[in-house]
């Protein structure tokens, strides 16, 4: 495993996130409880509606919750009502996209750019006129950690 360094903008602090190119399988099931294994590395879906920030509105910034890389703004984010955490961007070079073609249909998956864990899927077109993009990142609350403005980050899990 190594270590990316990034300067943060916004707080003005080096963090470190931890690269997963080397992590293997038995690796991430130690470090990550089992409901977060499923949704980050086997590419599960949370049940709707149920998940921590859904209807979360601080201010701070949603981070990957297997390598705590910087994803999304809280800015972007907005009440799709689709039941799960909704952004209209994420931050540059974030988030990768690749075609998923499970469930006899075609839709966009979209993964973190630092340990290839699994966020959630894309949608767009849908007509959200309110945001900048018309564009859904629709995200499972087990692929994010949430960071307030003081640093301190949300480590429960789904409630």
């Amino acid at each position: 495993t190594w270590r990316r360094r990034t300067f943060s903008i916004t707080s003005g602090t080096l963090e470190e996130s931890t690269m997963s190119a080397k992590k293997t399988d038995e690796d991430w099931r130690k470090t990550l409880s089992p409901q977060r294994y499923h949704i980050l590395r086997e590419k599960g879906t949370e049940i709707r509606g149920t998940g921590q920030y859904n209807e979360h509105k601080e201010t701070g910034v949603y981070l990957c919750a297997a390598c705590h890389s910087k994803l999304y703004e809280s800015s972007h984010k907005f009440s799709s009502g689709c039941g799960w955490p909704a952004f209209f961007d994420s931050v540059p070079g974030a988030v990768n996209r690749n075609v998923d073609t499970s469930h006899g249909r075609v839709r966009t998956e979209i993964t973190c750019s630092n340990c290839d864990s699994h966020l959630g899927h894309v949608f767009q077109g849908e007509g959200h006129n309110f945001t900048p993009a018309d564009e859904r990142h629709c995200v499972n609350s087990l692929s994010i950690k949430f960071q307030r403005p003081n640093g301190s980050i949300d480590n429960s899990e789904d409630r």
